[in-house]
């Protein structure tokens, strides 16, 4: 598992930082080398941490992004998802290329501080939701139930609040104005994914409609 861990981050980010630094068109990108060398350090890290302490849960988030239990709309929104991601990654290389925007040091650095909190939360959701799969399905083989607690006892999805945070952070810490307004690509792309989450889980989750009556909001306490 920890092998397969160490490979996939370094494919990851390998790709991603080739990516930037292609559509950049230079390595001289201090704000992409510092959030890699960033990523790929929290990403050993917690990975190795998460292992240890939930071994089940790691094994599924190794997992392919689209299986085959996966409902056909997770499918399509999971594909649609991750090629705004690269989309995302490309153009901000070519912002920086083409020099759009001008982003402050100190901007950048609340980018970095963002992305921290974001990892933070999505980290604590984890440690909290045995069952945080990286696609939606119900583990019956696991014994799946309704997790109320920790982070879920404010929004119903706190993992798509703390990616929300994450991109926004990354798109200052990279310095793209542009990448931070396509940040609302992500927010639309997960609140749809809510409504494909949530009409599983009610269907096959006994439980699910008690709690969702209980804590109103999908992303933001208060507000949605």
């Amino acid at each position: 598992m920890i092998s397969k861990l160490i490979l996939q981050t370094f494919v990851w980010f390998g790709g991603m930082g080739a990516l930037l630094f292609l559509s950049a068109g230079t390595l001289h990108w201090p704000g992409a080398w510092a959030y890699l060398v960033v990523m790929v350090g929290l990403s050993l890290t917690l990975g190795v941490s998460l292992a240890r302490r939930n071994p089940g849960l790691m094994n599924e988030r190794l997992g392919p992004p689209i299986q085959k239990n996966q409902p056909a709309a997770d499918k399509v929104l999971l594909s649609i998802l991750l090629l705004a991601i690269f989309g995302w990654l490309a153009l901000m290389g070519f912002d920086v290329r083409f020099g759009w925007s001008r982003v402050a040091v100190l901007a950048q650095v609340i980018g970095a501080l963002v992305v921290l909190v974001g990892i933070w939360i999505c980290y604590r959701t984890m440690l909290e939701n045995s069952f945080a799969a990286p696609v939606v399905k119900i583990q019956e083989e696991r014994g799946q139930h309704v997790i109320t607690t920790g982070p879920y006892g404010y929004v119903r999805h706190p993992m798509y609040a703390g990616a929300i945070l994450f991109f926004a952070g990354t798109a200052l810490l990279l310095g793209s104005w542009w990448g931070l307004a396509s940040v609302l690509v992500f927010i639309v792309l997960l609140a749809i994914r809510t409504f494909i989450e949530e009409k599983t889980l009610r269907t096959g989750l006994r439980g699910y409609d008690d709690y969702a009556a209980t804590v109103r909001y999908r992303l933001i306490p208060l507000v949605w």
